[in-house]
């Protein structure tokens, strides 16, 4: 990532050739480097190594300890992450050849890589939060790629509002570790791999500000409506943001905080009504969206609620199968879907029509009577967007106001009204409330 960045800043056209080879030398080593490790670890039969790579920096009592752990959680999330960014880079070589934007995805992509790696092999929840924004910042990023157009960049800034609001809980739960625990370090507790100690933590409090971290990174209800707004970005980011990497970022983070689900049923009972409402929601809404995109966005929100569920159960080791398998199998189907749309349309040029589609047969459980009032249900996904927007976006978009004309009016009374330019000004932004 530094090394491209580096280029970038200092000559103007790098050729696409010279990109690729930086690009695929990083995450080819890196992808080589972690099966190294997994064998060196089972050979010599360890389970988990630790790397200290220092202190950061000491305030009091306060220390902020840089390390990576590499355990049977981390190891093959950082071997599968690795592979795909490559992967999905190798495709993106000749995708987005002779791209306008070409040099600027592959940074994009090569800051994703970095964060991902940063977040299942930090050591502690303090270095987990670092990678966890790089991967937010380049995700919403590239939701906005096409930003000639005004949707991709709409739907870029609600992506990372949502990342925003959500990372909330994450940095609020590593300051309440580090106020009650003194510290946010992964410890060897769990018996399975490295986890929190939860010897002197209010495991609810905790438990609950990592359960709305994970809720918008992978797009659980009620906070799932930016994933297929999402693919308005290049399909090859579709795949390895939304498809495999991203969105399961939430299981490792559950996964790797599990001793805090085992030490509260009521975390535990969260979790899985969680994946339970997102698992319902994505199979209902998918089943009627139009195009491939969506319908895989809504399919990869079903998987990610289905693993939420397994967590919460403590199938720990099924939940890791689970999300490499499904992030490898979800990642190429988003890669082959515009060749197959491509060649969907050839079959339907040669045969003289659209191509038969197979009734569903879930619908056919469903009395006939409530047939259309689930359809439409799913037609306005869920009518979540509609609750959020006037119960959530609307107040606070009043309150902004209201605050707004307070200060103008505070100014005023102190400075005398605007005049010139600035009065024109107020009163086009005055014009623009009213109507609004």
């Amino acid at each position: 990532m530094l090394i491209l960045a580096v280029l970038l800043w200092f000559f103007d056209d790098v050729p696409e050739a010279v990109i690729w080879a930086v690009v695929a030398t990083a995450f080819g080593g890196a992808t080589l480097a972690g099966l190294a490790t997994a064998g060196g670890m089972v050979v010599h039969d360890v389970d988990e190594v630790r790397v200290p790579l220092g202190t950061w920096f000491s305030v009091g009592h306060y220390e902020f300890e840089v390390a990576l752990v590499l355990d049977r959680l981390s190891v093959p999330f950082a071997v599968f992450g690795t592979g795909l960014v490559g992967l999905v880079g190798a495709f993106s070589q000749r995708y987005l050849h002779r791209e306008a934007r070409f040099a600027r995805f592959f940074l994009l992509l090569s800051v994703l890589g970095a964060g991902v790696v940063l977040v299942v092999l930090a050591g502690s929840l303090d270095l987990i939060f670092m990678g966890w924004e790089l991967v937010g910042l380049s995700s919403a990023l590239l939701v906005a790629f096409f930003d000639h157009r005004p949707a991709p960049v709409r739907h870029g800034l609600r992506a990372f509002i949502t990342y925003r609001l959500c990372d909330a809980g994450l940095l609020s739960a590593v300051v309440w570790l580090h106020h009650t625990a003194g510290t946010s370090a992964f410890v060897d507790v769990s018996g399975q791999w490295a986890s929190i100690d939860v010897t002197h933590v209010p495991v609810v409090t905790a438990g609950l500000f990592i359960l709305l971290a994970t809720l918008g990174k992978s797009a659980q209800v009620p906070l799932g409506g930016w994933l297929p707004r999402a693919m308005e970005g290049p399909t090859t980011s579709s795949a390895i943001f939304y498809g495999a990497l991203s969105i399961h970022l939430g299981p490792y983070l559950l996964l790797r905080s599990a001793t805090l689900l085992e030490a509260s049923p009521w975390v535990a009972g969260a979790v899985f009504t969680i994946g339970l409402l997102t698992a319902l929601h994505g199979t209902v809404v998918g089943r009627v969206q139009s195009d491939i995109k969506s319908a895989l966005a809504y399919a990869s929100m079903t998987q990610v609620g289905v693993i939420f569920m397994e967590i919460a159960l403590g199938l720990r080791f099924l939940a890791l199968v689970h999300v490499v398998g499904h992030a490898s199998y979800r990642s190429l189907q988003i890669l082959r879907s515009p060749s197959l749309l491509h060649d969907q349309h050839n079959m339907e040029r040669a045969v003289g029509s659209a191509l038969p589609h197979p009734g569903g047969h879930l619908e056919r459980l469903v009395p006939r009577a409530l047939q259309p009032w689930l359809y439409r249900l799913a037609l306005e996904r869920g009518y979540l967007d509609a609750v959020l927007v006037h119960f959530v976006v609307a107040p606070f978009a009043r309150l902004a106001r209201l605050l707004d004309r307070l200060e103008r009016a505070w100014l005023s009374a102190f400075a005398g009204p605007p005049e010139g330019p600035r009065a024109q000004a107020v009163e086009t932004s005055q014009d623009i409330e009213a109507s609004s």
